[in-house]
């Protein structure tokens, strides 16, 4: 019953639980697309319940697809939830269930329905404005009048707005200081560091991208909001001959891809690029607001049954599109827009059986503007000043672009070899348009090492509890690791776990360093470590206990010795 969660779902929903035991707030955890933040959601969601029952959830978001979504994992993580949906999209209009998923613009003016209500979760939070007059401030705030104590959490893969810093960031406007909803980030995997772990890790799909020798021009387009005025930009660029220049390079580069997904810079600008898809022998179909939701409902039926081998979209599929075949990304809209970007290039990442990767043809130029997916631009607050852009270099043997720090080219060659070229640091490489890198750094370098023995000693550190210090050596190396047993937090928590994992006795996890030190002899030992490798300390991120090798020797009944 109910799904096993990954380990950093299952962080991400212990630090939602320790920032209340700490903090008053409302608090935001930030997972890049793909990481499944609809059984987070779930899992929160079960845990809660099973703490306090007499209480009334809301799980809030913009699309009926996303409460369609959320709902469904529900349901199966816990086939006994009492939720309902209130969604006019879906035909539903329940509330009185203790959990109800819902989309804001149905539930907006009916507040009153819901009664007392404790929590909300808001999915996609990087929608909820500062503004205090928007639907979602304005439906908070009547609950609010009900339950002052109501607590808000917020789940998105872009902590950003534009123009307006992060999402906890308060604004300084000429009628006064707009607070934010949110108060503070608990919980961060969209930092490059964690993003590039998570692919090394086989939880998200690289991004790979080649370089495009044609570029949509702007010039001319203004920007209206922060953004560029969409009926400018598709007059700009929906044009044959532009479209057509695009198109030829984009169907050599994406051969070998069975599923596009194009994001266009209109209504008629996505129709005209699906029928010159049609036309080059590539199936192709659109998808468009302007579009009756059943039509919208069969392009995407047809897109994921393999019918159609591309799907062009505008304004759609930016989020709670899940499909995670999705191989090849064609970029024909130009955005300022942090958020947009990164929701575009996000759809990509998810992980399928036989899928190496997922192409992204940047023809608009955005990540020069806007930077790598893994480390996009935060946009500034009105009135402050920014720095350049991050310079970037194209790998000359595969044609990849990478970040100008990245020493090895890591991309993933068909034949399933990384590229493995070393770049010359004496080289000056320009910043230009075409030679920008979809995923900033180099991918973290796992590496199996095999432990010959274990020490263990008392660690001392000044202001902070003394912690268990686990030397492993292996071969030559060295690599240690420290556990917090005395610390009041999640460390301790964590280093409970990791206590209970080596003792077999079954008896109670120390409560002091000074205690576990002396009960060390009847820990068991890991007979190999899974380390990250190429960090500046590095990180042992799994152990192995029948000396497998995690799976690629064959197991041994014996371990090591302390």
């Amino acid at each position: 019953m109910g799904y096993n969660l990954y380990w950093y779902q299952q962080e991400c929903v212990d630090s939602i639980f320790e920032y209340f035991r700490h903090k008053k707030g409302n608090p935001v955890v930030c997972l890049p697309t793909g990481t499944g933040k609809s059984l987070i959601i779930a899992e929160f969601v079960r845990r809660a319940f099973a703490m306090y029952a007499n209480q009334k959830m809301l799980v809030l978001t913009h699309s009926k697809t996303l409460v369609e979504q959320n709902a469904e994992r529900l349901r199966q993580h816990w086939p006994q939830a009492p939720y309902g949906i209130n969604s006019a999209a879906l035909n539903r209009r329940d509330t009185l269930e203790p959990i109800i998923f819902g989309g804001i613009a149905s539930v907006a003016k009916s507040w009153q329905k819901f009664g007392c209500v404790d929590v909300v979760l808001i999915d996609e939070a990087h929608l909820v404005s500062h503004t205090e007059t928007t639907m979602y401030r304005k439906f908070l705030d009547n609950l609010k009048s009900v339950n002052p104590h109501l607590v808000v959490i917020g789940l998105t893969a872009t902590p950003w707005r534009l123009g307006y810093g992060t999402i906890t960031d308060n604004v300084k406007t000429a009628k006064g200081e707009l607070k934010s909803l949110f108060t503070d980030i608990c919980y961060d995997l969209t930092t490059p560091d964690n993003f590039n772990r998570l692919i090394a890790e086989g939880f998200l799909s690289p991004l790979t991208t080649k370089r495009t020798k044609y570029e949509l021009d702007a010039t001319g387009v203004h920007i209206v909001a922060g953004d560029y005025n969409q009926k400018e930009l598709q007059l700009a660029v929906d044009k044959d001959t532009v479209t057509a220049a695009a198109l030829d390079e984009a169907v050599v580069l994406a051969a070998d891809r069975l599923h596009w997904l194009v994001f266009a810079s209109g209504v008629e600008h996505a129709e005209h690029v699906a029928e010159a898809l049609n036309r080059r022998g590539i199936a192709a179909g659109y998808l468009h607001s302007n579009m009756p939701q059943q039509e919208q409902d069969e392009a995407v039926r047809r897109f994921k049954s393999g019918e159609l081998r591309a799907l062009v979209n505008n304004n759609i599929l930016t989020t709670g599109f899940d499909f995670p075949e999705l191989d090849c990304i064609i970029v024909l809209r130009l955005t300022e827009s942090v958020v947009l970007w990164r929701q575009m290039t996000g759809r990509g990442t998810r992980i399928a059986e036989g899928k190496r990767d997922c192409l992204v043809m940047d023809f608009a130029r955005n990540t020069e503007r806007l930077g790598a997916i893994n480390h996009a631009y935060v946009p500034r607050k009105p009135g402050t000043k920014g720095g350049g852009r991050a310079p970037v270099k194209e790998c000359p043997a595969c044609g990849n672009y990478c970040h100008l720090s990245v020493k090895v080219c890591e991309n993933l060659l068909p034949d399933g070899r990384r590229c493995g070229h070393l770049f010359n640091f004496e080289f000056k490489v320009k910043t230009t348009a075409s030679t920008e890198s979809i995923i900033e750094g180099a991918l973290p370098k796992l590496e199996i090492r095999k432990v010959d023995l274990i020490t263990y000693a008392v660690h001392h550190k000044a202001g902070s509890p003394d912690m268990l210090k686990a030397t492993y050596y292996c071969g030559l190396s060295k690599f240690d690791e420290y556990v917090h047993l005395e610390h009041p937090g999640y460390a301790g928590k964590r280093a409970r776990e990791w206590w209970r994992l080596r003792d077999g006795s079954g008896g109670p996890v120390p409560r002091s360093t000074a205690e576990a030190r002396e009960r060390v002899e009847g820990l068991r030992s890991p007979t190999h470590l899974r380390i990250w490798i190429n960090k500046k300390y590095p990180e042992i991120l799994g152990y192995c206990w029948d000396g497998s090798a995690f799976g690629t020797a064959k197991p041994v009944s014996a371990g090591a010795k302390v």
